[in-house]
């Protein structure tokens, strides 16, 4: 065998290399070594006072008088309107900038100004959302007269998916063979029919990927909601809760948090371990989805 080819660990480029690998191996760890303690600590914490009761009872006001501090059944259930509808207003908007940017802009410069706008978007605090709808919305009372409600928690959240939905809209379509969209304009189809019937079918993982991700963001904020939807210790009653404040996870995590009544501190790590437990289940399915997505290119 020729001797060139063996492999010689006493070679500079290969010590080198070998060193590179070790420091490189080494920064991954100490990166990823916070999000794993961190993890596991929450769902040792949370995961210590799940029960029945969690999930049907409401929190009890905080006292120091208290055995347990009751449940966050209003907060889960806060969480899913609120969510909801922020993804009523996102996705819809989110997908038609997608649509415009990927098949009607020619590149222009309002299109440009488009794709400009939303990465500074992305890239805000959440509480700036929060403010601008408080200042917008809650302050004025200009919804039916309400001020702090679930509807004003779901569009600021909305502010906040959009720059995510746009982008993968975008990139998904993008990735659709113009093939397919030449051989229906061919058969004569329209060019809203070639969108609807041929490329957003095909683009249907990853603009599924792109909503997933950001309902993640907006579930997991708190910021925003402290500002528009506030907090409430009662179940959501009917159609006028759209209109009044309403209970949500991240806010309960806040505020049983600073309590300095033991009972409250636990049912925080509690409502920490639900949400992440949520947070990771959309992530791995968006991971997911995104995998088919590659395998099928």
């Amino acid at each position: 065998m020729n001797q060139d080819l063996i492999y010689k660990k006493s070679i500079k480029r290969n010590i080198i290399e070998f060193l590179l690998n070790t420091i490189a191996i080494t920064f991954t760890f100490i990166v990823v070594l916070p999000l794993v303690l961190v993890l596991f600590y929450v769902l040792i914490k949370g995961g210590e006072q799940l029960n029945f009761a969690l999930f049907t009872q409401l929190p009890e006001p905080p006292g120091d008088d208290l055995l347990s501090a009751g449940g966050i059944g209003n907060a889960i259930l806060g969480t899913i309107i609120v969510t909801t509808i922020a993804s009523i207003i996102a996705i819809p908007i989110g997908v038609g900038g997608g649509i415009y940017l990927a098949e009607y802009a020619k590149g222009g410069s309002f299109s440009k100004f488009i794709r400009f706008g939303t990465n500074i978007l992305s890239g805000i605090p959440s509480i700036i959302a929060g403010v601008f709808i408080y200042g917008t919305i809650v302050s004025t009372k200009i919804i039916f007269g309400s001020s702090f409600s679930s509807l004003a928690g779901g569009m600021a959240l909305s502010i906040l998916m959009l720059p995510t939905i746009i982008k993968t809209t975008d990139e998904g379509l993008k990735l659709v063979s113009d093939n397919l969209r030449k051989g229906a304009l061919c058969v004569g189809a329209s060019k809203f029919t070639t969108i609807t019937s041929i490329t957003l079918p095909t683009a249907f993982r990853p603009i599924v990927t792109g909503i997933l991700l950001a309902v993640a963001r907006a579930a997991g904020e708190t910021a925003p909601l402290i500002f528009t939807a506030l907090f409430s210790f009662y179940w959501p009653q009917g159609s006028e809760s759209f209109l009044e404040p309403i209970a949500s996870l991240s806010v309960l995590i806040y505020n049983f948090a600073l309590e300095p009544y033991k009972a409250q501190n636990e049912l925080a790590w509690a409502a920490s371990f639900i949400l992440i437990i949520l947070l990771l289940f959309l992530n791995l399915l968006a991971r997911y989805l995104n995998k088919l997505t590659i395998q099928n290119k």
